[in-house]
């Protein structure tokens, strides 16, 4: 059963009916298909992701995914999955650009590497960043992710495959060095509990702003999840003059 996890501001939430509409109003938004290298999917693919989500990935347990919550918003999506290129799982993260600036994409990519090591037993994780995307790239190097190799599209795009060590020491916010600790400043603390022992309200009608992911360690297009009809995976990337997140 994928857990709710709460980091120092965030809450990590396994996505429920009601969570559809801003589901799908994130990942239909222009600027997100653009940067994760996609065509926009019409609605109604989009519509049949999420319900996937609720019925085959969550009832088979293929992979951990959650919604992004913020004092009650929702503010972004992420996930912990196999990945196709490696042997290996991936981290997954999307921000609304409203909550860049703030650290955000740092506390949530850390608290997927706790979630791995402690609740997955993963040792390492991966992360695919276009390679033109400046911003994902500087943040990366400051988690601790290295450079495995480049993979290129039929259509010539470059997108770096990274991996980290998921007892790395990530930066601390805001120094751009890897002096934080698991338990200290840099990695905030995070609990798990099942997901049916927390049922926190619900926003109704939050209505996301037009959104793209804040440039965060291993962005990759949002959801693959056979059999539902999912948005085509190619090389994804994020803005590179977005705001440095941490």
């Amino acid at each position: 059963m994928t857990p709710v996890l709460r980091t120092e501001r965030l809450e990590f939430l396994p996505y429920r009916p009601e969570h559809e509409d801003v589901f799908v109003s994130l990942l239909r938004d222009e600027e997100v298909c653009r940067w994760m290298g996609q065509e926009r999917v019409p609605e109604p693919a989009i519509r049949e992701v999420f319900r996937a989500i609720l019925t085959e990935v969550y009832p088979n347990r293929r992979f951990d995914v959650w919604g992004l919550w913020l004092s009650g918003t929702y503010v972004g999506h992420a996930e912990v999955k196999p990945t196709g290129n490696v042997d290996g799982h991936e981290l997954v993260t999307a921000l609304a650009p409203g909550y860049w600036g703030r650290g955000l994409g740092g506390e949530v990519v850390r608290g997927l590497l706790r979630h791995a090591a402690e609740n997955l037993g993963l040792t390492e994780a991966y992360g695919m960043v276009g390679a033109g995307n400046t911003a994902s790239l500087a943040m990366c190097r400051r988690l601790g992710f290295r450079h495995v190799r480049d993979v290129v599209d039929d259509d010539g795009a470059v997108t770096k495959l990274l991996v980290i060590p998921t007892t790395a020491d990530p930066a601390t916010p805001g120094t751009g060095k890897g002096t934080g600790t698991r338990t200290g400043a840099g990695t905030p603390a995070m609990t798990s509990v099942p997901a049916g022992a927390v049922t926190p309200d619900s926003p109704t009608g939050t209505a996301l702003p037009p959104a793209v992911p804040e440039p965060v360690a291993a962005p990759v297009p949002p959801l693959t999840a056979p059999p539902a009809p999912a948005p085509p995976r190619t090389a994804s990337a994020e803005p590179s003059d977005a705001k440095d997140p941490v």
